[in-house]
């Protein structure tokens, strides 16, 4: 079984490393969005992670920079920002602002959509391990609008891993699943390849393009996505609003759809009519 990386006391990327990480956790309660969502029909909100993830993965780059003193508190990194290069590994990078100097942290960033039809990230984690330092980071950040179908966007605590920790997990996993174990195959690359050169690990077969899904990696970030799931939104849990939407996006028929409400009144709330007012209330919405 693959294990973390030892970080050495005696490089100053290390201490570094421990503030770069108490803002990524303090990045929810400082991010604010120019984007405000209004007139989106709910059962397009499953898409809006496509049309929105890159916007908000640069506004997050933003923010970082914008809490200096949580990461560089004594400001020994004065001349380095974080910067972010959507076609690169990783693609954010703190530089030097004079360039010609290899980045201090990389951060392979992510953005969930926390009402996805799918319940967890569906990005693919690729990049080989030798492809990142010891001090490199995954970061994933959930999201959603502030008034759930519209709004403007607000994130959720994170997801952060050691990056290379987590490329060995997931090809410990790719090569010791009991059903289809594969063997992954790994190009030579170093840390911050270059743009265009070759640094994914790849397998065989991989028909349904799954590789590199790491939410589906046993152990890793599954515990994770379980409680992000349970992110109350409008004082209902994420996790029914997807179902909710799903019911409407997948066209389910009359009978269908007021079953299942009947279902979640019996597990939420003792009285059935309470579900039959509530689903008066939504085709009422779908008429709108």
């Amino acid at each position: 079984m693959t294990k973390h990386y030892e970080l050495p006391d005696n490089d100053e990327r290390t201490i570094l490393r421990e503030g770069v990480i108490r803002a990524l956790q303090a990045v929810p309660m400082h991010f604010t969005s120019p984007i405000n969502i209004e007139g989106l029909s709910a059962i397009d909100l499953f898409s809006l992670n496509t049309l929105l993830g890159g916007a908000i993965e640069s506004q997050t780059v933003a923010t970082m920079n914008a809490m200096r003193s949580i990461w560089d508190p004594e400001g020994k990194w004065i001349n380095y920002e974080f910067r972010r290069y959507a076609e690169s590994f990783p693609d954010v990078r703190l530089e030097c602002n004079n360039g010609g100097e290899q980045p201090l942290i990389g951060i392979e960033l992510k953005g969930w959509y926390l009402l996805a039809k799918e319940c967890e990230p569906s990005f693919r984690f690729r990049a080989s391990a030798d492809a990142m330092t010891v001090w490199d980071l995954i970061a994933v950040f959930p999201w959603s609008l502030s008034n759930v179908i519209s709004g403007s966007p607000i994130l959720k605590s994170p997801y952060i891993e050691q990056a290379k920790y987590a490329a060995d997990m997931r090809t410990y996993y790719w090569e010791h699943r009991s059903a289809k174990a594969q063997k992954v195959q790994h190009p030579e690359t170093h840390p911050y390849p270059e743009p265009g050169s070759s640094y994914s690990d790849n397998v065989n077969d991989d028909n349904g393009g799954n590789f590199g899904r790491i939410a589906r990696v046993n152990g890793l970030m599954d515990s994770w996505v379980n409680e992000s799931l349970k992110t109350p939104l409008a004082g209902i849990d994420a996790r029914w609003w997807i179902q909710f939407f799903k019911l409407f996006a997948e066209r389910g028929n009359e009978d269908m759809i007021r079953s299942w409400f009947a279902n979640l009144a019996k597990n939420l709330h003792p009285s059935t009519e309470w579900a039959d007012e509530l689903f008066n209330y939504v085709l009422k919405l779908r008429e709108m």
